[in-house]
């Protein structure tokens, strides 16, 4: 098989870059088009640092051939800040301490961030199922739980414009 061209938007940017054919879209992001927030861990779908957003759904880009994202959507961790300022998960992130090597943050907010555009209010439950398909060695998992809780509540006091961001 020859290389094809592939178009899709990339955190509001449009693309169309010559693809090989069964290249990941994770190599796709990181090496063509400089999106290194999206990281490469196990390459086997089973850490979630590779988590981006494609239509709107989180979905593992370790697993999925480049050239199947054709005329699609996706955001990557670099497509969450709006304007330079944080995403309200970046900011409660921090403020709960739930990043310890960083490795896996990128993978957890766009997991939380599903999670929170379609659930704003989302139960401990609904979180811990969420984020279930990301791995963190270092946190224990309870600092992130509450960041993405911490987030939903402060999602809940905006108006709903400004929440949409």
């Amino acid at each position: 098989m020859k290389s094809s061209y592939v178009s899709f938007t990339l955190n509001g940017e449009e693309k169309e870059l010559l693809i090989e054919p069964g290249r990941r879209l994770v190599d796709v992001l990181r090496e063509q088009c400089g999106a290194t927030g999206t990281k490469n861990g196990c390459g086997q779908g089973s850490c979630g640092a590779c988590t981006v957003h494609i239509d709107g759904v989180a979905m593992l880009s370790c697993l999925l051939p480049a050239e199947l994202v054709d005329g699609s959507e996706i955001v990557t961790i670099e497509g969450v800040v709006r304007n330079r300022v944080l995403h309200v998960l970046q900011e409660a992130f921090l403020a709960q301490a739930a990043t310890q090597c960083g490795f896996c943050t990128a993978g957890m907010i766009m997991a939380a961030k599903a999670l929170l555009d379609c659930d704003p209010s989302p139960s401990r439950q609904a979180v811990i199922e969420a984020l279930s398909g990301n791995v963190c060695r270092c946190t224990g998992y309870e600092p992130i739980i509450a960041a993405v809780l911490a987030a939903a509540a402060t999602l809940a006091k905006r108006p709903a414009a400004a929440a949409a961001a």
